[in-house]
């Protein structure tokens, strides 16, 4: 494959609305749309659309230990991010994602869980 999914969906402007979408879904959520009442949702959806760049092979790219850093006071348990990969999964197949390529984002994020997973949140 020689471009990547970032390329294959069309970049920041498509990233931005997958993104923008899936935070919509994340507010609503009451599992989930707690962790983000009190946070600045501009900036944390500018970070999201440069890790979810990253992701699809696009330029931004983000550590693990960034993606602790930022995570580690939530206290987010393995419930809430099943959650949240639901509602992406959900996103992304309404952004037209074919299965392998969610798949594969998915995955991507999955490979991440002990990075977010608060492991004494319950």
């Amino acid at each position: 494959m020689s471009d990547s999914l970032f390329q294959k969906y069309g970049g920041f402007a498509v990233v931005s609305r997958v993104v923008l979408s899936f935070y919509d879904k994340v507010m609503d959520s009451d599992q989930i749309g707690d962790y983000f009442e009190d946070i600045d949702l501009k900036k944390v959806v500018d970070h999201q659309t440069k890790f979810m760049s990253s992701l699809l092979g696009g330029p931004a790219s983000y550590s693990n230990e960034h993606l602790k850093v930022i995570h580690a006071p939530l206290g987010i348990s393995d419930p809430d991010m099943d959650e949240m990969i639901e509602l992406l999964a959900e996103t992304l197949d309404e952004f037209g994602f074919e299965a392998a390529d969610r798949n594969a984002v998915l995955s991507e994020i999955e490979a991440r869980r002990s990075c977010i997973v608060d492991r004494d949140a319950g």
